[in-house]
């Protein structure tokens, strides 16, 4: 009988010593030693797309290709140095000359070369957030503007703006009609400031971020020849996270890439979710027909979940229309445990369900804190979450900002109530004066003094009209207007000296005064604005203005010097993290909360009727479920507070509707009420408290 010999793979006779075929699977290795030219890499959740860059770099270095011939691009810096230090373990060669780095780090170093040619020193200054704010200061009184007598954007949403202007390539007129909320009477004099910024960055020898890569593209227009230059040297130009880039990442690349057209560009359109912040969906799902020659390659093994969490990710990403239809294989074995779907009553018992269930997978299953996430849409889902960690000391700590009640617009409401209630609260007084158009430190001080003075008398009395004894003040004649807003808003918080109820407060202070502040002080007002939303449905049913101060003062833990929270040492924590904070993280276990249709996805979105901007939310979730390991929690509430309706009825996110039931195991949480969506009770596990 003969017998079989099998011969083994000898080691690699290469410049590297890597086996590619015997390192890499199937689909990372046909992308690794593609052959020149564009390609399209979609690397889906969890297959190791880093491991497929860094391999592609080796193999062009181990088919001879000149380091300085390679560019790679990436969104962080932590990504780049980890991109290269992996090329190093790879190759015995010197990598000086390869260009690698995130996309400004890039720009700078070629604007360094040529910065005479748009106007610039070599020695010009980059501008840190903080120093933007100096400058954007120094542009508005350049543009001549009184922000003592007419209450004028904040410096954070005007450099928003002009960013997010230049990153897209829209003309700021337009950006501002649609994407802000700044009084229209305002425009023309936020664009006189924006070109006044413009013109004290030149003349101070400095640029931004945007204009490392704006001013880049623009020298590269307006001289070709320079362009030859590095598109002769760029032979081969790889392109982290290209779902992630802008109109202006997406145009700078293609210049770049014009002449050997021999770019790698590697991303998953189903977590392209940044729109919001400028990232261009078009520019990866329209790619092949920008570059009709390249070849598409697809990696699907996910090495990070389950099977059974992967059936839902599939699942629910194959409802999106504009797509890479793809199907994540799983390289892990079944856990035997679906997710699982927790219908409870409301926000307080998703709250317990969450820390109780928590706290046994650690005291009962062993799993550390520290590889446990709470993922949600908004920020302000987290609130009732955060009081009952809290409570029930279970360390955490939130990635997606600070602790809701840290927070500032938080602490300026609460401040207009805490003056309110006690009169003599100097910390309240100034905060709130200090908001107000016209002024100032000194101004402040003197209001406060004016202000103590009449509270002698007052003692053991009760302040029948706080608008009458605010109006009794002399503040600054720029701040009048301003000021008789802010008495007569204090003034509807304790009417004849009788403090309103915490909801009422917080209406009031909202639509008399704070809401027209909070838009023209933050980036993100519509997010606010929730928050204040959710604040005041959370007093509602409260009738006691102290007992919600003192639940503000006792959740803040921060040092209130700073607006800071604090720092907790232990690194076996928690996390709570929106969905766009936790995107290229993972943890053993996972809890979506909050999944109710017209919260995930957001109202807004749905409120656009637009097909696109429901796909993108499906994204998101997409990404939330992709974020697990082994196991995964979705809860929705069915009833959900609201400011004056109190709580009403909503029905669980269309993502989860949309899902095969099967797909999850449903438990029956506690009290809840009955389940709106399942009626098989044979199925439901029953999870009392």
């Amino acid at each position: 009988m003969a017998r079989k010999y099998e011969i083994k793979s000898s080691a690699p006779a290469n410049r590297t010593g890597i086996d590619f075929r015997a390192e890499l699977n199937d689909d990372q290795y046909a992308a690794v030693t593609s052959r020149p030219g564009p390609s399209l890499v979609i690397a889906g959740a969890g297959s190791g797309k880093t491991r497929t860059l860094t391999y592609r770099v080796a193999y062009l270095l181990d088919n001879h290709m000149d380091p300085r011939s390679i560019l790679l691009l990436t969104f962080t810096n932590k990504a780049s140095k980890e991109m290269l230090e992996r090329v190093k373990e790879l190759v015995p060669f010197d990598l000086s000359n390869l260009w690698g780095g995130t996309f400004h780090s890039i720009g700078n170093r070629i604007l360094r070369k040529h910065a005479d040619l748009i106007g610039l020193g070599r020695n010009f200054s980059i501008l840190d957030r903080d120093d933007q704010k100096s400058l954007m200061k120094a542009a508005i009184q350049k543009a001549g503007i009184d922000t003592k007598a007419v209450r004028f954007p904040k410096t954070d949403p005007l450099i928003d703006l002009f960013s997010y202007s230049t990153n897209t390539m829209q003309d700021p007129r337009e950006v501002l009609q649609w994407r802000y909320s700044f009084d229209a009477s305002l425009h023309e004099d936020i664009l006189k400031v924006g070109m006044a910024y413009e013109q004290l960055k030149r003349e101070s020898n400095a640029a931004d971020f945007d204009d490392l890569l704006y001013l880049c593209y623009r020298m590269f227009k307006k001289n070709p020849d320079v362009l030859a230059r590095y598109q002769e040297r760029f032979r081969f130009i790889l392109v982290d996270e290209y779902q992630d880039t802008n109109l202006l990442q997406a145009a700078l690349i293609d210049q770049l890439a014009g002449k050997h057209k021999s770019l790698m560009v590697v991303g998953d359109d189903a977590q392209s979710i940044y729109s919001w912040r400028g990232a261009n969906f078009e520019n990866i799902i329209k790619f092949t027909e920008r570059y009709p020659k390249a070849k598409t390659y697809k990696i699907e093994t996910n090495y990070r979940s389950v099977p059974e969490v992967l059936q839902a990710a599939n699942a629910c990403i194959s409802n999106n229309r504009k797509q890479f239809a793809k199907v994540l294989q799983p390289a892990r074995k079944s856990q035997e445990a679906k997710p699982v779907l927790a219908p409870v009553l409301d926000l307080r018992t998703q709250s317990q369900f969450v820390a109780q269930r928590v706290q046994e997978l650690n005291e009962e299953e062993g799993v550390p804190f520290e590889e446990i996430a709470i993922l949600y849409r908004a920020h302000f889902h987290s609130m009732e979450i955060q009081m009952e960690f809290t409570r029930r000391g279970i360390p955490f700590r939130v990635t997606s900002g600070l602790r809701f009640f840290e927070q500032a617009h938080i602490k300026d409401v609460a401040a207009f109530m805490r003056l309110a209630v006690n009169p003599r609260d100097a910390v309240s007084f100034k905060r709130l004066v200090l908001m107000l158009p016209g002024i100032g430190e000194r101004s402040a001080d003197k209001l406060w003094r004016e202000w103590a003075a009449q509270l002698p008398a007052l003692d053991g009395e009760k302040l029948e009209s706080f608008g009458n004894a605010l109006k009794a003040l002399k503040p600054p004649k720029k701040a009048a207007s301003a000021w008789q807003q802010f008495a007569d808003t204090v003034d509807e918080l304790a009417p004849g000296g009788e403090p309103a109820t915490p909801t009422q407060m917080i209406f009031s202070v909202v639509e008399g005064c704070y809401d027209e502040y909070a838009r023209n002080a933050f980036t993100n007002y519509d997010q606010r604005r929730q928050d204040l939303q959710q604040l005041q449905a959370f007093a509602e049913g409260m009738t006691d203005v102290e007992e919600l101060l003192t639940q503000l003062a006792l959740m803040g833990g921060v040092d209130v010097s700073n607006d800071r929270p604090a720092e907790n040492e232990d690194h076996d924590v928690v996390t709570l993290s929106t969905v766009h904070q936790a995107k290229g993280l993972e943890w053993d276990v996972v809890f979506a909360v909050g999944l109710a249709d017209g919260k995930f996805p957001n109202e807004r979105a749905l409120d656009a009727d637009d097909p696109d901007t429901e796909e993108e939310e499906r994204r998101l979730f997409y990404v939330t479920l992709t974020r697990a390991k082994t196991q995964l929690y979705l809860t929705y509430p069915q009833l959900w507070s609201t400011p004056h309706q109190g709580s009403m009825p909503v029905l669980p996110s269309r993502f989860i509707q949309e899902l095969d039931p099967d797909l999850f195991d449903t438990w029956q949480i506690g009290s809840s009420a009955p389940n709106m969506w399942y009626d098989d009770e044979d199925d439901d596990d029953d999870y009392p408290f």
